[in-house]
This record gives C-alpha cells, structure tokens and sequence, in this order.
C-alpha cells in the first residue's frame, strides 16, 4: 500500500504563486508515476500534471502548460507542483496520485491517491 501526503495549499491573490508537495510513502512495488489533479465543487475531477518515473516525461493540459510546472525528488519521494500566475479558476482541492503505468495516471485511473489540499485563489 502507498500512503500519499499533500501540502502546501492555502489562498492566494490572483496571480500569485504557490508550490505544493507530496510524500509518497509504503511499499511502492516500484518507481511510481505521479500526477496533480484538481476538483472544484460542482465539477468533474481533471488532470493538472503528470511526471513519468525518471522525470523527464510529462504531461501539461492546455489550461495550466505554461503556468505550471510539475518536478520530482526521487530520492525524497517526493513531488512538487509549482503554480504561478494562479487565476480564480484554478480554485479547487487538488490531489496526488500514483501508480506503477504512466497512462494510468493521466487518464485519472491511478491506483493510489492523497486527501487533497485546498487552493483558492481571489480576485
């Protein structure tokens, strides 16, 4: 079982930054792929980003390529999510997962996932 771990949320003005984390930690099995997605009430869950297992492979959707940036520290099994520019529309509960296929992440099918950690953003 992995255990994930979110933080670094809070609330920011727009165009303000924020840098989120997550620890995995457990028995893996294996390097994991790992991912952000978000949630904002009402709506359905999306991806933000995703990083391969040796970190340089990743996935931006268009609505955050360019503002945010995903990073890893595998020896710290550890995650990051640099957000800049941040708009009211990137207000939700934002999420890690994980899991051993890198497709698995990006289709939002990963096996392990965090609790969340809140983001809003105010205009």
């Amino acid at each position: 079982q992995v255990h994930l771990v979110e933080s670094g949320g809070g609330s920011v003005l727009t165009g303000g930054s924020l840098r989120l984390s997550c620890a995995a930690s457990g028995n893996t099995g294996g390097p994991l792929s790992m991912g952000w997605f978000r949630q904002a009430p009402g709506k359905e869950r999306e991806a933000v980003a995703v990083i391969y297992i040796d970190g340089d492979s990743m996935y931006y959707p268009d609505y955050v390529r360019g503002r945010f940036t995903i990073s890893r520290d595998n020896g710290r099994n550890t995650v990051y999510l640099q957000m800049n520019s941040l708009r009211p529309g990137d207000t939700a509960m934002y999420y890690c997962a994980a899991d051993s296929v890198f497709g698995a992440v990006t289709s939002g099918r990963a096996k392990f996932w965090g609790q969340g950690t809140q983001v809003t953003v105010s205009s």
